[in-house]
């Protein structure tokens, strides 16, 4: 009898140690399927081309399960203490009220060293992961701090130099086309640094930010034939004036009479010929995948500097052909957009199919002939569904207001005829506070409640759109100041009447800002910008109520 209670007692023991191995393996996975959250502060604004890549390379390389919340410094438009001060302000606001972060990846120069200058008062053992940034020095400096790490942004001025001199031998000189932003000085030493390596070529620069409009025209035109012109940064010029990536690739594409080398990946595709380019993309999905492994219990400290930039030849072959260039004067390994092949070698994947596809619908056309009642359903079957996937890609599933993706197209449409228009920006005031109080259910009900007020408003000139989170957006095809007076009145109005939330009444408030298209600017990006301003006046003036945006004076 003692015999077999021992042999039952250890059955026993061996059974709770296997299950408390199976809790603890459950345990510890579950920790490293918790969502993580990664927070990417860029320099610019995101209608900056290399942003937007950027974003995209992050997005590729975080986790599934993984937030990530952006916030733009945009130091190219904005270089002020006061624009610092306000971005300082809303960074502090946003981490204040928000979940903590497990990283933080900083784009580009200017981010790194804001996020080092407040690093003990903003990101206090918060590991910072940095890319995009040009000043090797600077970043290498910061990463002796044991939560800093990164990859380096290196642009090859010997390598882009080296190519240019193959496609152009008899060039006698190098011009660098930058500013005196952050990103500009520093690639400015870069530049310098390769003039030694090159005495048969005279170095100088094109400085946008110390040259009028007219004059840096002028400076463009006169880059001649044994010019090699190297586009870098051009952000404003000397005459105030303002430059996205699209508006100073145009400008160059127009005045310039030679090839212009980029070394970036930014404005290939869109007539500057390219060159030895960092990739944006590359950069940021491997920032985005050291986060990754910190997040997930990787030592910061063990992570090294990256600092072999991934960089790669690429050019566009429609500037090849504007300037006679062949592809055998470039590298082995370059990549090609644009390209052109015959015939043939551009269709035979696609004759093959297509011969399958005929034969298939001669197949179909005969089954369709034999049975035509239902030909004529199976159409109406596939036109309803397209309508809906149409229909669906356009709207918002929670309100069944148009989208931002639609709204962008329409107001495109508009300002692409010239037909003046007026947009009104309107935000829920205290949204988060609604759904921190009753719940994420109480915010779609206001959310809907207030979407539903807006589609009664819609008439042949008024359109309301869901832009995001708890912003609405209007679209009136009028700039007349009286109808666009009275279409604000009927916004506020929407406010007037209380939410249902959770079957209790509440009285919320909103704030609208409104822009008209050509009276405050003729760019389609500038007039959201210009509403958005306009409505974060109201927020700021005690919110629930509507502004009109008004232009800053010069001083």
């Amino acid at each position: 009898m003692r015999k077999w209670k021992a042999w039952l007692f250890a059955l026993a023991v061996l059974i709770g140690i296997g299950t408390i191995g199976t809790v603890s393996v459950t345990a510890e996975a579950q920790n490293l399927n918790q969502g993580k959250r990664v927070l990417f502060i860029s320099s610019y604004s995101y209608g900056w081309d290399t942003v937007q890549t950027q974003i995209e390379g992050i997005k590729a390389g975080v986790d599934e399960n993984t937030t990530v919340d952006y916030e733009f410094m945009d130091t190219k438009r904005f270089r002020t203490e006061e624009s610092a001060a306000m971005f300082d302000e809303m960074l502090k606001y946003h981490l204040d009220h928000s979940d903590p972060y497990d990283v933080v990846i900083v784009g580009d120069d200017a981010a790194l060293r804001y996020a080092m200058t407040f690093r003990e008062e903003l990101f206090d053992d918060i590991p910072i992961v940095f890319e995009g940034v040009n000043d090797e020095e600077y970043a290498l400096e910061a990463a002796k701090n044991p939560l800093v790490t990164g990859i380096l942004e290196k642009l090859s001025v010997e390598k882009n130099i080296d190519m240019a001199l193959k496609v152009n031998p008899s060039a006698d000189k190098v011009v660098a086309i930058l500013d005196d932003s952050v990103t500009g000085e520093a690639e400015r030493k870069n530049f310098y640094s390769a003039e030694a390596e090159y005495p048969q070529l005279e170095f100088s620069e094109i400085n946008s930010s110390e040259l009028t409009t007219a004059q840096l025209q002028q400076a463009l035109r006169g880059a001649d034939e044994n010019t090699i012109l190297i586009y870098i940064v051009m952000s404003n010029d000397g005459s105030g004036k303002q430059y996205t990536s699209s508006q100073a690739i145009r400008m160059l594409v127009t005045y310039s009479k030679v090839p212009v080398y980029r070394m970036v990946e930014g404005g290939i595709g869109e007539g500057l010929l390219g060159g030895n380019v960092v990739s944006m993309y590359k950069s940021g999905e491997i920032a985005a995948q050291m986060a990754m492994d910190i997040a997930n219990g990787t030592d910061s400290a063990e992570i090294n500097v990256v600092k072999d930039s991934p960089n790669i030849y690429c050019v566009d072959e429609d500037v090849m052909r504007k300037f006679g260039l062949e592809a055998s004067q470039f590298p082995k390994d370059t990549e090609f957009v644009n390209h052109r092949e015959g015939f043939f070698a551009r269709n035979r994947e696609a004759l093959i199919p297509a011969l399958i596809l005929i034969a298939a619908l001669n197949v179909i056309i005969c089954w369709v002939c034999f049975d035509n009642y239902r030909r004529r359903k199976l159409l109406q079957e596939l036109e309803q569904a397209r309508a809906i996937m149409e229909s669906a890609s356009q709207h918002d599933f929670l309100t069944g207001l148009p989208n931002r993706s639609k709204f962008m197209k329409d107001l495109e449409q508009l300002i692409g005829a010239r037909i003046p228009c007026t947009v009104m920006m309107l935000d829920i005031d205290n949204f988060k506070k609604i759904n921190d109080t009753y719940g994420h259910t109480a915010g779609d009900e206001a959310l809907q409640q207030v979407a539903n007020r807006l589609k009664d408003m819609q008439s042949q000139i008024l359109t309301s759109y869901r832009f995001a989170g708890d912003e609405f957006i209007l679209i009136l095809r009028s700039s007349q100041s009286m109808l666009v007076e009275k279409t604000a009145y009927q916004c506020r109005q929407v406010f007037a009447k209380d939410v249902t939330l959770c079957g209790t009444k509440r009285r919320i408030g909103g704030s609208i800002g409104i822009a008209s298209y050509p009276k405050d600017t003729d760019n389609l990006e500038q007039l959201i910008v210009c509403a958005d301003d306009a409505m974060y006046k109201v927020k700021k003036n005690g919110k629930n109520d509507f502004a009109y945006y008004e232009k800053p004076t010069e001083e």
